[in-house]
């Protein structure tokens, strides 16, 4: 192998992220949600904040987080954190009834709050530390152990439980179009390799909520921050 082939395969090296083994694979699936997501979700997300008034996305968007919270309460007793499942508790009550079903979020300027918990996090305080990334179908950034989670996450989610197809099918398609409409503002904050980009940020958001916030400032719910590879040092070994 010439100098150059040296030189190509050591500057590969040096790039390759220790959670990101499957990048190549991973690289594969992302472009293929990327295309799905510009020529299908992108715009029809776009269209509904468009057409849509403000205090309906408000609503819509209080309405999918207050069934959220029901997976935090779980999740915070399986974590052996009482004092977050209550609040989520409490967080649920307050806003099905006084908030007509979720749709205003009376818990909130009660200031009522909860840290969000899911069975990926559960995992994780159970010991599964790093994990590998991996870029889901349509799902888009999880990973190994995020994926391990999800039936246990859908499986305490109250949409999964609703037996007309056409009602769960539509509430399902108004939560991801809703959740696609709240991002499109954050994609003026991706920078250089887009999809590097959006794997660190995924990683260092899921690292944040795993340790509750103890590491500062949520980094992508900034105006503006920078991703550092050197955060997930070579020394950690993904599973």
């Amino acid at each position: 192998m010439g100098l150059s082939g040296c030189a190509s395969t050591q500057t590969t090296a040096q790039q390759a992220h220790p959670d990101d083994p499957w990048e190549s694979f991973n690289r594969r699936v992302f472009a293929f949600n990327d295309v799905l997501d510009r020529y299908a979700l992108k715009p029809v997300a776009t269209g509904y904040r468009n057409v849509t008034p403000d205090p309906v996305q408000t609503g819509v968007g209080n309405f999918f987080s207050n069934l959220g919270e029901i997976r935090t309460a779980l999740n915070s007793l399986l974590q052996g954190k009482p004092a977050n499942a209550g609040l989520a508790t409490s967080r649920f009550l307050i806003n099905s009834t006084v908030g007509i079903g979720g749709l205003l979020d009376y818990a909130t300027h009660m200031e009522i709050t909860a840290d969000e918990e899911d069975f990926g996090q559960t995992l994780a305080r159970w010991g599964w530390g790093d994990s590998r990334y991996l870029v889901l179908p349509l799902l888009g950034p999880s990973t190994l152990r995020d994926t391990t989670g999800l039936p246990a996450d859908l499986a305490a989610y109250p949409n999964t439980y609703v037996e007309d197809d056409a009602v769960r099918i539509s509430l399902t398609a108004l939560n991801v179009i809703d959740t696609r409409a709240r991002l499109l503002d954050q994609e003026s904050l991706i920078s250089g390799d887009r999809y590097q980009f959006i794997r660190d940020a995924y990683l260092q958001r899921r690292q944040f909520m795993i340790n509750d916030g103890e590491l500062g400032d949520d980094p992508f719910a900034m105006d503006s921050f920078e991703f550092d590879d050197a955060d997930f040092g070579d020394d950690n070994v993904a599973d």
